[in-house]
């Protein structure tokens, strides 16, 4: 299978959620190939210096805003039609859940509705990232599409697995009442440079304890799973959806499963800390295991991931010790 390019240079795109981790490099990769690219984000979780390299890019522009409360549509920068809108935005961490749990709810229904009408009225291509929390703690292993999921409508972290929910019914309503051409893509666990080293995520929270020496925290047992993928890859698979015609929803992600201890050694391995394992109580609804079934992601996008655990974590660690020696740095002065 082979997808051909369908935005590039002429081509304006929006992202939302623009300065927040994926989103931010998914800008990156928009402009690489020549698209002028305008990100909106109300900077709750998303940080500025994500995107601080592009402050001077004739192409890219960053807008700050709320998209629950629909476009500023009085910027010259939504005078003009999209092409293509990638609806991005979204507080994605547990500890998000507790502390944001309203702000989640609103980005992934109002501000869903809003961009879908966007989309409609400019006739543009909509992606939505969706997630891997739609099969909440799943009954089927590995995760294929098909899967309906497991989900408690009511708990901890319902916030999120039903704004998503609702945001990929409300995807497919536009797709069947009206036509617009759509693409869902569900993320599974992603990481790499420009986390947030305080998002409750395993990667960031264990690379920061392992760096910093401090006990690397296990919720329950530690043998619950996930496979994880790196940023790079899940911006491919990204874009091989948005170029295609296909409406999905489609697992990204990877294969490379582990346990959430396997996992801390391994961290604590590569930054060579001397950090020990400790436990703490298991979370409320977290799954027991974590993969995605990625025969759709192969067969229809050509999707596969090429960026081998080692070297994305290799990666991740430079990123997080670089960031922690200049906060280190800051508070000595």
């Amino acid at each position: 299978m082979v997808v051909v390019p369908r935005f590039g240079a002429g081509h304006r795109v929006l992202v939302t959620g623009g300065a927040g981790f994926v989103p931010s490099h998914l800008v990156d990769a928009l402009l690489a190939r020549g698209c002028t690219v305008v990100a909106v984000d109300n900077f709750v979780t998303g940080s500025k210096d994500n995107v601080a390299h592009l402050t001077e890019h004739s192409e890219f522009t960053l807008i700050e805003a709320d998209v629950a409360d629909g476009l500023p549509d009085h910027h010259p920068a939504f005078a003009q039609r999209f092409d293509a809108i990638l609806h991005m935005a979204s507080p994605a961490s547990p500890t998000d859940f507790a502390t944001l749990p309203i702000e989640i709810l609103r980005v992934g229904s109002q501000a869903t509705l809003h961009l879908l009408d966007r989309s409609l009225r400019d006739g543009a291509r909509f992606i939505l990232a969706s997630t891997s929390e739609a099969y909440g703690d799943p009954k089927v292993h590995p995760q294929p599409e098909s899967y309906w999921g497991n989900v408690n409508p009511v708990g901890v972290r319902s916030v999120y697995d039903e704004s998503k929910r609702f945001a990929e019914a409300a995807t497919m309503a536009y797709q069947r009442h009206h036509g617009l051409d759509v693409g869902v893509v569900r993320i599974f666990n992603t990481y790499g440079p420009r986390m947030r080293p305080d998002d409750g995520r395993a990667v960031p929270t264990f690379i920061t304890q392992a760096l910093r020496g401090q006990p690397i925290t296990l919720h329950g047992s530690g043998t619950q799973t996930r496979s994880i993928c790196y940023v790079d890859d899940l911006v491919k698979g990204i874009l091989l959806l948005l170029d295609s015609t296909e409406t999905g929803p489609i697992n990204c992600g990877t294969e490379d499963e582990f346990s959430m201890r396997e996992l801390a050694e391994l961290i604590v391995r590569l930054t060579g800390s001397e950090s020990v394992v400790s436990y703490l109580p298991r979370t409320a609804d977290d799954p027991e295991m974590r993969r995605p079934d990625l025969t759709l992601a192969r067969t229809r996008l050509g999707f596969t991931p090429t960026v081998g655990v080692e070297e994305g974590l290799r990666r991740t660690i430079e990123h997080f010790a670089q960031r922690i020696g200049k906060v280190s740095a800051h508070r000595v002065g």
